[in-house]
């Protein structure tokens, strides 16, 4: 068998465990969903081994979405972190057999503190599963690996149990981009979900022209701004035009007249604009959109600057 056989079949054999986790998804999970989402505590996630690294990813993705959650070692918990818990809290125990002697000797130990216990696990009739509250069952018949024991296919299907809640969670409390934007304040993720036209122009950044400007005023306004292009406005300050190095050396082609080298004969009619309350983001893909590497920034419809390409690629739109 070569190399991409191997790998199409771990995947395809993990997919598969995939559409059985979906069409095994019961009223229990429903169940789940809802008592976290009344819950007025937080949501702790443990385990231990490679189902303890599916729990951190869990957790990260709760947070990032809107559920508290946190992580707590099975192995740890009862050398001082079981001190992080509080009677409101939800936990959920993951473990693909159900009978790790972690979980054997924490259990019992919530069930004193009397905190909610969700259990994961792809053992239905495991330890795990007897002492939860409720069960969140990832049914698998082998891991993908040949020997049929490196943890692969089960950890797939408790990431995805995890991605499920939180997805559901996040569904019913109407979380928006807005509340996206919140959480991921940095990167370019983050600029694409909170920065606006307004942050990136400076008040400087106001290149224009009228529409009877000579041709030496158009050329000396955009050397001084430096922006490859200039606005034409009327006595309102409505855009009416813009004038960038293209149009210019196209309008030089023409050979035409010296005394009708004026803004509106050059100018290009109707130039798309952006105002300045919209996310930095429409811009960069109405540039890409029309290959334009200015735009004219507007408030209320009054043209207040110019907003170019360099921009948006020096935060990280690309």
């Amino acid at each position: 068998m070569n190399i991409q056989q191997l790998g199409k079949n771990t995947i395809l054999k993990e997919a598969e465990a995939l559409r059985h986790l979906a069409d095994s998804l019961s009223k229990e999970f429903e169940l789940v969903v809802e008592k976290i989402l009344r819950s007025k505590g937080r949501v702790i996630i443990t385990g231990v081994g490679k189902s303890a690294i599916v729990a951190q990813k869990i957790v990260a993705t709760f947070n990032s979405t809107g559920t508290q959650a946190i992580f707590m070692h099975a192995a740890d918990a009862v050398h001082g972190d079981l001190g992080m818990i509080d009677e409101k809290d939800i936990i959920i125990c993951i473990s693909k057999s159900g009978s790790t002697s972690e979980l054997r000797v924490l259990v019992p130990i919530l069930r004193n503190y009397g905190v909610f216990i969700i259990g994961m696990t792809a053992e239905i009739n495991s330890f795990l599963a007897q002492q939860s509250d409720l069960l969140l069952h990832t049914p698998m018949t082998e891991e993908a690996d040949p020997n049929k024991l490196a943890p692969t296919t089960s950890t797939t299907l408790q990431s995805a149990m995890g991605d499920a809640l939180a997805i559901s969670l996040l569904s019913l409390k109407g979380f928006t981009p807005e509340h996206f934007a919140k959480y991921h304040p940095g990167g370019l993720l983050g600029k694409q979900l909170y920065l606006r036209v307004s942050d990136l122009i400076e008040p400087s950044d106001n290149p224009r022209v009228s529409d009877t400007s000579a041709i030496k005023e158009i050329l000396l306004n955009m050397s001084q701004f430096r922006l490859g292009a200039t606005a034409v406005t009327n006595n309102s300050d409505e855009i009416i035009g813009i004038i960038t190095d293209g149009d210019l050396r196209r309008w030089f082609q023409k050979e035409l007249p010296p005394q009708d080298a004026i803004a509106k004969n050059i100018m290009t009619k109707l130039p798309k604009s952006v105002e300045k309350t919209e996310l930095a983001i429409s811009a960069f893909r109405l540039m890409t959109k029309y290959e334009i590497t200015q735009l004219p920034v507007l408030e209320s419809g009054k043209y207040i600057g110019m907003i170019h390409m360099n921009s948006l690629l020096r935060e990280g739109f690309v």
